[in-house]
């Protein structure tokens, strides 16, 4: 299998990463980075963007999908129901797909996977429409480099099959608490997955998730996971 070190990643803060594919073409899994407390000012002006993932509609995952989108006319993969929404925004260039579902877009093969969690989708005025399921990717670039992005989600036992379908070299684990797993349940989710390497994510953001990369370095210490906790900003190479 070719290096994967020519895949990076940025941390934007959240559950907001973008890579960078071995080709150059940038990827952006959830957009909320104009609004994101923990963006940095220097990194919300997002430069050339290909391809985008949406894995459900709550504001700190979507908020500046349609912005971005109507920009830099990324090809957007989501659920159908959230396609449906950006289309009535005016946005093109969306992929609509379901869970099990595969696609290549530009030079990424995007598979969508469960997720539990709700998917409401709050409007200008304040009302909640319907945004179909929270799910999950598992991306494999070009070179065999393989993440799986989990969204917001609580563990389940599902995730076992996943890992066995599409081993990933990066597992991205929301652990903050109270909205999604906490660093037990997150744990609990590394044993299932028998995870090598985890990027903590969904945490910190707001006082009330709580949850730590230390306490989840504590509970997976037996398993030997590499536990990463990048800084909002910083880009790492894999």
């Amino acid at each position: 299998m070719p290096s994967n070190r020519a895949v990076a990643f940025q941390y934007l803060g959240h559950s907001t990463f973008l890579f960078t594919t071995p080709a150059g073409k940038k990827v952006l899994i959830d957009p909320w980075v104009k609004n994101n407390p923990a963006c940095p000012e220097a990194d919300r002006d997002i430069g050339a963007l290909h391809t985008m993932l949406i894995t459900h509609g709550h504001f700190d995952h979507i908020q500046d999908a349609a912005e971005l989108a109507l920009h830099h006319r990324p090809q957007i993969g989501c659920i159908y129901e959230i396609a449906v929404w950006l289309q009535r925004k005016g946005v093109e260039n969306v992929s609509p797909m379901n869970k099990g579902g595969t696609q290549q877009i530009h030079d990424v093969r995007v598979t969508m996977v469960d997720a539990r969690h709700s998917c409401g989708i709050t409007e200008d005025d304040g009302s909640i429409i319907y945004g179909g399921e929270a799910v999950g990717y598992v991306v494999e670039f070009d070179n065999g480099f393989r993440i799986y992005h989990t969204g917001d989600t609580c563990v389940f036992g599902d995730m076992r099959i996943i890992a066995e379908l599409y081993p990933s070299d990066v597992i991205f684990l929301p652990i903050g608490d109270l909205f999604t797993m906490s660093p037990k349940e997150a744990a609990y989710a590394c044993r299932l997955m028998n995870a090598k390497k985890v990027v903590a994510m969904h945490y910190g953001t707001f006082p009330q998730l709580a949850g730590t990369p230390e306490e989840l370095r504590r509970l997976t210490r037996d398993l030997g996971t590499e536990i990463l906790a990048p800084r909002p900003g910083e880009t790492l190479t894999q």
